[in-house]
């Protein structure tokens, strides 16, 4: 699975669909009757693509939770590195070089500060293209 694909499927659950880098809009992929929680996302994958909106899913809750957990604090909202520290990603210079990769990323990956930079700022624009709603304090 791409590194993208895993921080999609950490906060959004298991959606095939939703790993691909491109960031298309994924189906919804809960059970029916149910609605999304923050604290519950879910896994079940969806049946086949859908036109219809992504379902939103409240990402700072997830990370939140995710980086309570690690028992250092992390600063997600504006560090890809402490992002995919939250997630339990591999958050090594040679990760986030391939997910720069995966992202499509022009710029000298040996510049880790501004690779960083545009890699939070893809990843945040990408989840909320794929029903991620986002703190207003993040620029995407």
């Amino acid at each position: 699975m791409s590194i993208f694909g895993k921080i999609v499927s950490a906060i959004f659950g298991s959606h095939p669909a939703a790993a691909e880098p491109a960031g298309g809009a994924t189906s919804g992929g809960t059970p029916a009757g149910s609605a999304p929680t923050a604290s519950s996302p879910s896994a079940a994958p969806s049946a086949a693509p859908s036109t219809a909106p992504a379902q939103t899913v409240d990402v700072a809750a997830i990370v939140d939770k995710a980086a309570a957990h690690k028992g250092e604090k992390l600063e997600w909202r504006t560090s890809i590195v402490d992002l995919m520290k939250a997630l339990d990603i591999d958050s090594s210079l040679a990760a986030r070089k391939e997910l720069a990769k995966e992202l499509g990323y022009t710029g000298d990956t040996n510049d880790s500060a501004s690779m960083n930079v545009w890699l939070h700022k893809q990843v945040m624009s990408k989840l909320a293209a794929n029903g991620g709603k986002l703190p207003p304090e993040i620029k995407h």
